[in-house]
């Protein structure tokens, strides 16, 4: 790359916790470049002023983390297809024409979903979910053309979603989750239950058959206790470890003029660094 390094990171309220530094850390080192990626703390408040201020110091991007997603779409001078259909944005490039909105978690969704071996099986698939995380799935799962149900604890806010992307689900309350589990060939958590200091997310996988896979987006814990029953089924999983890595190698690119390296064990340094917390 030519001219200055490349500088880029994460944003988010709180942000101490992403993994993302320590990941595009280890892909930067093993490409030879100079860049720098840091974790960039945005109150809500705050987010516009600090994005344009990124941007005046000649940033390459950010990518956007929790609560600021919706808010990098509606700040952005264009937007990708992708961006548009989740209503949220998870990664921000700049240039002289401005701010260009993309969300890579559909590219994250993808990667979980590949890794672990489902390639759109015949089937019902179940979103569990109806926020910004869901949007991202539902994109996918509507694109494969699956028959799709959405399980949600607000059976209005699911209508909602399916209204927003004007894909066809059948909508199921989360005490109703056993009709919408039987027969499905994948079950997708798009929540936050089972994350750290989360209730757990409890759903009764013994109504699937044994062809289902379960992918729970959540990372921390890695093994979540719904992936942990599944397991204890013999069900194919996918985690949220996954997906992290799956959205950042788009944005890595995107920054940085280059693919992330594929021989960087970058999955390993995450696991290392999960089971490093407290």
């Amino acid at each position: 790359m030519s001219g200055a390094p490349a500088r880029a990171g994460v944003i988010g309220w709180p942000v101490s916790h992403s993994l993302s530094p320590r990941m595009m850390g280890a892909w930067i080192a093993d490409a030879g470049l100079a860049g720098t990626y840091e974790p960039i703390a945005a109150a809500p408040e705050a987010f516009a002023g600090a994005v344009a201020g990124l941007r005046a110091r000649g940033y390459a991007g950010v990518n956007v983390t929790l609560p600021h997603k919706e808010a990098a779409l509606a700040l952005a001078d264009t937007a990708s297809d992708a961006a548009r259909a989740c209503g949220a944005a998870n990664v921000l490039v700049f240039s002289d024409h401005g701010i260009h909105a993309d969300n890579t978690d559909i590219s994250g969704v993808h990667a979980a979903l590949d890794a672990a071996g489902w390639r759109g099986d015949a089937g019902p698939a179940v979103l569990v979910g109806a926020g910004g995380a869901a949007r991202a799935a539902l994109f996918v799962l509507k694109a494969s053309g699956v028959p799709l149900r959405i399980v949600n604890r607000s059976r209005d806010r699911a209508a909602a979603l399916v209204r927003a992307t004007g894909c066809p689900a059948e909508i199921h309350a989360l005490e109703d989750a056993a009709a919408a589990l039987e027969h499905a060939r994948l079950v997708i958590n798009a929540t936050s239950l089972g994350m750290k200091g989360q209730p757990p997310l409890e759903l009764p996988l013994e109504v699937l058959p044994e062809t289902a896979m379960v992918f729970d987006m959540v990372y921390a814990p890695l093994e979540t206790g719904l992936l942990r029953s599944a397991r204890a089924r013999g069900l194919r999983t996918a985690d949220g470890l996954s997906m992290l890595i799956g959205q950042a190698r788009p944005a890595f690119q995107a920054f940085y003029g280059l693919p992330a390296p594929a021989a960087t064990p970058v999955r390993a340094l995450l696991e290392a660094a999960l089971v490093s917390r407290p």
